[in-house]
């Protein structure tokens, strides 16, 4: 079974966005697109991890700029088949634990990626982004909500907490994927030291979590 992020996502790039099909999903998908359209408009907004491009698309509709990151060339060219109507949309391949700027952001948007970095990792994660920013610059985080039945069943909780589903690819692969599910209390505990302003919004299948930059350590 296969273990590596980067390949279960080359894998599933033809059809990652079918998890935005899901029925019980769509309110909150529009309810979350809706707040991160008004957040960052008339901004310029660096985004890592941006994977096909969902979020990139809705995001674009109202910033100024968006350059839209990610390791995988293969989700990399999805993305940049969709229409950016503002053609405001530009991609780089970035690895998020070497984060090379040469232009840091006052916005940086992370969609689904908090859940897939090991616990144990969180906090060198968070300092690589926040120093990929400019102080006081507002940094966004998406990610979901553990609703059984809405998503993959937890096969597998580590030594260290993280806790993994196994998912089979439509090319018949499977795969052992780190997702962890924080808490409210574990996230706002591990930006204190390093955030201002931090707000939370939890809906039954996602949540959002943006802060403002105190310091960086």
């Amino acid at each position: 079974m296969n273990t590596d992020l980067v390949s279960y996502y080359k894998d599933r790039a033809g059809e990652y966005e079918k998890i935005y099909l899901k029925p019980e999903r769509q309110d909150e998908i529009g309810i979350a697109a809706d707040f991160l359209k008004r957040l960052f408009t008339d901004k310029n907004v660096f985004e890592i991890a941006c994977g096909t491009g969902y979020w990139t698309q809705k995001i674009a509709e109202t910033a100024t700029s968006v350059f839209a990151t990610d390791i995988n060339e293969e989700v990399i060219e999805v993305a940049k088949q969709k229409s950016y109507l503002k053609n405001n949309v530009t991609f780089g391949l970035a690895d998020i634990y070497n984060l090379s700027v040469t232009t840091k952001y006052e916005n940086l948007f992370g969609g689904f990626i908090w859940s897939h970095i090991k616990l144990q990792e969180l906090d060198s994660f968070l300092k690589l982004v926040n120093n990929a920013v400019l102080p006081g610059a507002t940094v966004v985080f998406m990610d979901s909500n553990y609703v059984k039945g809405s998503n993959h069943p937890i096969s597998y909780t580590d030594e260290e907490g993280n806790t993994f589903q196994t998912r089979k690819l439509e090319n018949g692969t499977e795969h052992l994927v780190l997702k962890n599910f924080p808490s409210v209390g574990f996230l706002i505990t591990k930006l204190l030291s390093v955030a201002t302003d931090i707000k939370f919004i939890n809906y039954k299948h996602y949540w959002i979590l943006s802060y403002k930059i105190e310091k960086i350590s």
